[in-house]
């Protein structure tokens, strides 16, 4: 199983969203999960590499693969398994992270996300993954998100 993360770039309670993280791969890796696709960007995608790192200690057949949004970018891919990059040469830049985020969700099983309004980009992912009917574990503020 595929697992993607779609959130915003700022955290408000990075305490209790690192927590529900946890929860949530955990069960994820539970259920099957072995390979996590990230953005790399912000913290909500940080703080999830973060805790997969963790769990790759108790689990070391998971990969985290970092999904690169430019070709020629210098992202650091130190800390995962592996970097791709879907083919978005012919894409201009400023929609590159938006077609990025498509390919993330096409191609994974189901959608972790911390999205707590309508608008933005992770909104705009979240919507994607909804058409596309992902699996989707949210967070909602005040409920700690769906159960799995």
């Amino acid at each position: 199983m595929i697992v993607t993360f779609c959130g915003h770039r700022e955290i408000a309670q990075t305490t209790e969203v690192e927590e529900w993280l946890q929860t949530v791969i955990h069960c994820l890796i539970k259920q099957g999960a072995t390979t996590f696709y990230l953005g790399g960007y912000g913290a909500f995608d940080g703080l999830a590499a973060s805790v997969l790192r963790k769990e790759k200690k108790k689990h070391p057949w998971i990969e985290l693969i970092l999904v690169q949004a430019y070709l020629n970018d210098r992202q650091d891919a130190a800390g995962y398994d592996g970097s791709v990059y879907p083919e978005l040469e012919k894409i201009p830049r400023r929609f590159a992270i938006l077609h990025r985020n498509r390919w993330m969700v096409q191609s994974a099983d189901a959608v972790v996300a911390y999205v707590l309004h309508d608008w933005g980009g992770a909104a705009t992912t979240l919507r994607y993954a909804e058409q596309k009917r992902k699996k989707i574990i949210s967070y909602c503020k005040g409920t700690r998100g769906q159960h799995l």
